[in-house]
C-alpha cells in the first residue's frame, strides 16, 4: 500500500487531487500541503520520524518554491520519493522528464490517467524493493511519453519507438526509426527507469530495447546485436548478460541467431 503527498497552492485543486487519490485502493494514506516549502516541511518531518513517502503528486506553478525547484531538492535525498507532476502547462514537461519524475498529468486530471500514474508509481516502488514488477497488464495509455524539443516545440516519443539509446555527454540521444532525439539525463538513471520495460546494457554508452533486437552476432569473439538494420557492438563486459537474457526471451520463438545451438 502506497502513502503519497499531493501538493497544489489551489485549494479547490487540492481537494481534487486528493479525493481522486483516496479513492484509488492501491493508496494506504494521502498528506496534503498548500505549497512546495510545506510539501518540504512535512517531507523532512516524515524521513526525521522514519515515516515512509512513496510518492509526490505536486503542481508546477506554484509561488515562492515551484514543483520544479522542488523535485531539484528531492534528487539530494537519499532515497527520494516518487515525482509525478500535475499541472495545467504543458511547457514544462522536458524539463520535468530531464528531473526523473515518474509522470506528467494535465490538469483537469482524468481518474484513469491518474490510476495509471499510480500503477507507475507502485511497480516503481516494488522495483526499488527489489520485488517482482507483477504481472498485471499494462492500461492502453501505459507506453511511456517522452517529452523532446524539436525545432522550439515539444514532442512525444513514445518509448515503444526507441530502439536505442546512446549517451552523449549529459545528454543521451533516443534512436527512433524516424530520427534521433536528445534528453538531458544520464544513461544509468534512464536504464533504471526503463530496466523494466526491457532495456539492457549492451556497452557502457548504449542501452538496447531487448523488443527491437532481430539477432545476435557472434564474429570472432565478440559480439553485435541486430537492430533495425544496425549492427550495435556488445562490449565483453556484458556479453554473457546480453546472451543470457536474449536467450530466455526469445527461447520460443527461434528470432535470434545464436551459435552452438544456444537458443535450443
Amino acid at each position: 500500500m502506497l502513502r503519497v503527498l499531493a501538493v497544489d497552492d489551489e485549494r479547490p485543486a487540492l481537494e481534487e487531487l486528493a479525493y481522486l487519490l483516496r479513492e484509488d485502493p492501491r493508496i494506504e494514506q494521502v498528506c496534503d500541503a498548500g505549497d512546495a516549502a510545506a510539501a518540504l516541511r512535512d517531507l523532512s518531518r516524515m524521513l526525521m520520524a522514519g515515516e515512509r513517502l512513496d510518492a509526490v503528486f505536486l503542481d508546477i506553478r506554484m509561488p515562492g518554491l515551484d514543483g520544479l525547484d522542488f523535485g531539484r531538492l528531492l534528487t539530494g535525498f537519499a532515497a527520494p520519493p516518487e515525482v509525478v507532476f500535475v499541472t495545467a502547462h504543458d511547457d514544462c514537461a522536458v524539463a520535468a522528464y530531464e528531473l526523473g519524475a515518474l509522470d506528467y498529468l494535465l490538469k483537469p486530471v482524468r481518474p484513469e490517467r491518474l490510476a495509471e500514474a499510480v500503477r507507475r508509481v507502485a511497480e516503481a516502488v516494488r522495483r526499488a524493493a527489489g520485488e517482482p514488477a507483477g504481472d498485471a497488464p499494462q492500461a492502453p495509455d501505459g507506453d511511456e511519453m517522452v517529452p523532446v524539443e524539436l525545432a522550439g516545440r515539444t514532442r512525444l516519443v513514445a518509448r515503444s519507438a526507441v530502439t536505442h539509446v546512446e549517451a552523449r555527454g549529459d545528454y543521451v540521444r533516443l534512436h527512433t526509426p524516424d530520427g534521433g532525439y536528445l534528453v538531458r539525463m544520464p544513461l544509468a538513471a534512464l536504464e533504471r527507469r526503463w530496466e523494466a520495460a526491457g532495456f539492457i546494457r549492451i556497452h557502457r554508452s548504449t542501452l538496447v530495447s531487448s523488443a527491437h533486437i532481430s539477432e545476435l552476432r557472434f564474429d570472432g569473439g565478440r559480439a553485435a546485436v541486430l537492430v533495425g538494420g544496425e549492427l550495435l557492438p556488445v562490449s565483453r563486459r556484458h556479453t554473457r548478460q546480453v546472451r543470457d537474457l536474449l536467450v530466455r526471451r526469445f527461447r520460443h520463438t527461434g528470432a535470434l541467431g545464436l551459435p552452438g545451438g544456444a537458443d535450443e
